[in-house]
């Protein structure tokens, strides 16, 4: 059994496997999930059946010059939009932060750094940390660690990414307020954009300040 966490105090909620199998599923790796789990009111539930995306940490960087007030964005099909949209090729190339996966023995500080040459051509000068979430906690386990990069922006922009992984990443530069903006035009629409563009809304006059 394992404890829950991010309860009440004195709550002590258990969860009981019962059995596991994986699904294959191409890139993905899916496991399923027999099990039981406490009950608010006191007991337990009956067996349940859950399927769970499982492998699929995360960084995220959101690259921000504070002396020029500019942000570095990327634009990249993105399949799940494309499905969801009902394949709508107008609404499948999203704008995002840089990101990648946690491959086994890299921290989220060494896959943020990567990623932003890889995907950006940026050197980071500094990385804050902002926060690390749950993307869809009902079906996966994927966590996004969340970052601010600090950056020179003078010479960024263009097509980016590795051939091998067919990558196609175009780098768009934009005054900081208009990327801002995007968060009210439907353009800035998955977790990870929405999340950096609002908290650079109320850090970016400090980080102006800090660093002009």
């Amino acid at each position: 059994m394992s404890q829950a966490t991010g309860l009440s105090p004195g709550e002590s909620m258990q969860v009981e496997i019962l059995q596991t199998r994986d699904i294959p599923a191409g890139f993905l790796r899916v496991r399923s999930y027999q099990l039981r789990h406490s009950l608010f009111a006191g007991g337990q539930s009956e067996p349940l059946q859950r399927e769970c995306l499982q492998g699929l940490g995360a960084a995220s960087v959101l690259l921000y010059d504070p002396k020029r007030d500019q942000v570095a964005l990327l634009e990249q099909f993105r399949i799940g939009a494309y499905v969801g949209s009902a394949g709508d090729a107008a609404q499948s190339w999203l704008l995002e932060p840089v990101g990648g996966h946690i491959g086994p023995g890299e921290t989220p500080e060494q896959v943020a750094r990567r990623e932003s040459i890889e995907e950006a051509g940026a050197q980071l000068q500094e990385l804050i940390p902002i926060c690390s979430f749950w993307v869809s906690p009902g079906l996966s386990d994927e966590q996004i660690h969340l970052y601010c990069g600090l950056i020179n922006a003078t010479h960024l922009g263009g097509i980016h990414g590795l051939q091998h992984e067919h990558e196609d990443i175009r780098v768009s530069l934009m005054p900081a307020e208009q990327a801002i903006a995007e968060l009210y035009s439907g353009r800035a629409n998955s977790t990870s954009i929405i999340i950096a563009l609002q908290w650079l809304a109320m850090n970016r006059q400090a980080l102006r300040d800090k660093y002009r």
